[in-house]
């Protein structure tokens, strides 16, 4: 451990401890083996177990939601605040987000280690894992539960549980509005170079956009891998530095055009058991009391998203000097060809 680790776990030591009202002796318990946005690490106390998560000095994965509103562990803290007193969907223990980046050089939160697996996706999870040594049953069970799951985040009432301030002032709740947030976005990210396949389904959904429903509070990152699970059961949802407030179909298509990017999109299996996506969104419209119809658009939308986010990571990834400025990694990748694959299968 060097001597910066050692300084950060005693001054996190006193923080954590004055909000749990003991003494702690923390150490490093190891690290995830994914994610882009906040750094992540887990810490052990003796038996107990804590997940600390810092801002990076990275500008946000996402694009903002509201102007100014761009510390990524601060959305994901009040959202996980709110979701957890204002229903049933599990969320980790949360013992307190600090903004000052005085005590560890960047703003954090610290939340309790809730044990189970998770499905990753590298190597994918219908390949190889535990996902792949369970029964027919036990996976329909599992992503079952994981539909519905988001179906009761789509449930919460976000005005009343103090969520309005992810609108900006003035801005509508809508799916024109987060097509244009992420139009920006991609923009800015490409910075002018060709990405035909993004551009022609850009061009599509600007020219269908689809009718406005009522709007929800979205995960924005709504997927089997973003879950803990245990026995088949969803245990903990994780990651909401995307979240919104948008029309559901918004989520929905990101969990839907997921499916498709770890399997078809991928050359990964469908094993015995896995429900197909129209199966997914019966379980959804019977969990949510609603129909949600032809998800085609927002399918596309979330695909042509993903697109934008692998070119943001990309850039990052130039920027840290890591990668070449001329690699090309951010139109050749399996996103890309996720997109193409829902162009082409809609005669797009």
């Amino acid at each position: 451990m060097s001597d910066e680790e050692a300084k950060e776990l005693r001054a996190l030591e006193g923080w954590l401890g004055r909000r749990l009202g003991r003494e702690l002796h923390l150490t490093h318990d190891g690290k995830p083996g994914s994610g882009f946005s906040a750094e992540t690490t887990i810490l052990r106390d003796g038996d107990e177990r804590f997940v600390l998560r810092k801002e990076t000095p990275d500008p946000p994965v996402y694009p903002t939601q509201v102007p100014g509103l761009t510390t990524e562990v601060d959305i994901q803290y009040r959202v996980m605040s709110a979701v957890a007193s204002s229903s049933e969907v599990p969320v980790a223990p949360l013992h307190g987000y600090e903004p000052d980046p005085s005590v560890l050089g960047a703003p954090f939160f610290v939340m309790g280690f809730v044990d189970g697996v998770v499905p990753i996706e590298a190597p994918m999870y219908t390949l190889d894992g535990w996902f792949t040594e369970l029964t027919p049953a036990r996976r329909t069970t599992m992503i079952d539960d994981g539909v519905r799951t988001l179906a009761r985040m789509h449930a919460i009432d976000w005005k009343a549980a103090g969520l309005s301030w992810l609108l900006a002032p003035g801005a509508q709740p809508t799916t024109v509005r987060q097509f244009e947030r992420w139009a920006e976005y991609g923009a800015r990210e490409l910075g002018g170079r060709s990405h035909p396949v993004y551009e022609k389904a850009e061009a599509w959904l600007r020219t269908h956009m689809p009718a406005e429903t009522e709007p929800v509070l979205c995960w924005g990152d709504p997927r089997l891998g973003n879950i803990i699970w245990r026995d088949d059961r969803v245990q903990c949802v994780t990651d909401f530095e995307a979240a919104s407030i948008a029309p559901a179909e918004v989520d929905l298509g990101w969990w839907l055009m997921f499916d498709r990017w770890c399997h078809e999109s991928s050359d990964a299996p469908r094993r015995e058991g896995e429900p197909s996506r129209d199966a997914q969104r019966a379980v959804y419209e019977d969990a949510s009391g609603r129909k949600v119809g032809d998800t085609r658009w927002f399918e596309i939308m979330a695909a042509w998203r993903y697109n934008a986010i692998v070119v943001r990571v990309m850039n990052r990834t130039v920027a840290r000097g890591q990668l070449d400025a001329d690699n090309t990694i951010w139109r050749e990748t399996n996103v890309t060809t996720c997109l193409q694959q829902l162009l082409e299968e809609h005669g797009i």
